[in-house]
């Protein structure tokens, strides 16, 4: 859907390049800028991957936090999206997106409350749960006496060894869906499993192990409730670091990747599973602009610790500058250029483009995207979730 003038403005300085030949190498920096065609083969390739595998996708927009790219996921085949928070479900429903399951547990009162007013607007709301006291809080808010509109859809989130949420597989885990399943207003609908901790395990045989015994104790936890006649019509998990290991399993039914839309220096270190073809392209930078070069051999630019995510030590570049090049950061507002001796280097002016180091909170830091496609500023997709994180 494409966003209005004058919305555009509000977004970015660059509104006004919009459409116009080359634009894509004169934005004002720095700026969040998307390819638009690494962007849609990135989409494609996944989606064509779990259609082959006989998976749904239920890519986690906590990676874009855009309306605009979720509906985009929805038309390309994929059978819902994941968000992390309340604010972004909520979001996403006034943006039209009608298939939501918040991964994190919402616990607080006023939080149920939201909960259950998003369920009466929403067609496929579903909240995860990893405890007993929540389960009874939800299942109080959506009993009939309280004129629920349509029964609550509730996962069971594992832990299968991430320890972040989740409860462990095994009879604990049995009452709980056993409780969802047998309170009223509640509609016990499967079970999630999420190896974070597994995602960025560098060497492809170890991740593959650990991943696969990740999905073993899924299905035996399915299997568990099978014997006690619960069914479990989603089994959600798995990401972009095991995105071609959880299908060999035959358990998940659906794939909950989310960074495979953009790639970023952390998971480019991990995607490969052999040789040297990349599985899915870098779609989204930084873009950069030199703005001081007196110092022979180094050079500043515009994109420092608030351009970016800095959880992770490499920055890697993506174009622009002469081989050999290191980025590193110089401050609060100013990131630095070591070029590989002093006879190299780029004037003030010079535009480069940067992988970004960890994408889910580097886009949370921008406002919008700066769409291009062959040199040229095509379209600006607001970052619609940013700010909402509760």
């Amino acid at each position: 859907m494409p966003i209005t003038p004058d919305a555009a403005a509000t977004l970015t300085p660059n509104a006004h390049m919009l459409g116009q030949q080359g634009s894509a190498q004169a934005l004002n920096t720095p700026a969040l800028v998307l390819d638009l065609d690494a962007f849609d083969r990135n989409l494609t390739r996944m989606m064509d991957h779990c259609k082959a595998s006989g998976l749904g996708l239920r890519p986690h927009a906590k990676t874009h936090k855009s309306v605009e790219i979720a509906r985009r996921q929805l038309a390309a085949g994929a059978v819902g999206v994941c968000v992390a928070k309340l604010g972004e479900a909520e979001v996403m429903g006034e943006g039209g997106i009608d298939s939501v399951l918040i991964t994190s547990p919402v616990v607080k009162e006023d939080g149920i409350r939201r909960v259950m007013d998003l369920n009466g607007r929403m067609a496929d709301l579903i909240v995860t749960v990893d405890n007993l006291d929540n389960a009874q809080a939800l299942a109080r808010a959506a009993s009939p006496e309280q004129g629920g509109s349509r029964p609550l859809k509730v996962i069971v989130d594992l832990d299968v060894g991430l320890h972040r949420t989740g409860i462990a597989p095994g009879e604990g885990a049995a009452e709980l869906a056993e409780f969802v399943a047998a309170s009223p207003g509640l509609k016990f609908m499967g079970l999630q499993a999420y190896a974070g901790h597994l995602m960025h395990v560098e060497d492809y045989a170890e991740r593959r192990e650990k991943s696969l015994d990740a999905m073993k104790q899924l299905g035996d936890m399915r299997d568990m409730l099978r014997e006690r006649s619960i069914s479990c019509d989603i089994l959600t998990g798995g990401g972009t670091g095991s995105w071609d290991i959880d299908p060999e399993a035959d358990i998940l039914t659906d794939l909950q990747a989310g960074s495979y839309l953009f790639m970023d220096t952390e998971y480019n270190a991990v995607h490969q599973k052999s040789g040297p073809e990349q599985a899915f392209e870098t779609s989204l930078t930084i873009q950069t602009t030199v703005v001081s070069a007196n110092t022979p051999g180094i050079a500043t630019t515009d994109a420092g610790i608030k351009s970016m995510a800095t959880d992770q030590k490499t920055i890697a570049i993506a174009s622009g500058t002469p081989e050999g090049t290191a980025y590193f950061l110089f401050g609060d507002e100013q990131g630095g250029l070591a070029f590989p001796d002093k006879d190299t280097g780029l004037a003030p002016g010079s535009v480069l483009n940067l992988e970004t180091p960890h994408c889910d909170p580097t886009v949370n830091l921008y406002d919008c995207y700066h769409v291009v496609k062959d040199g040229t500023l095509v379209d600006i997709w607001p970052v619609s979730t940013r700010g909402r994180s509760a």
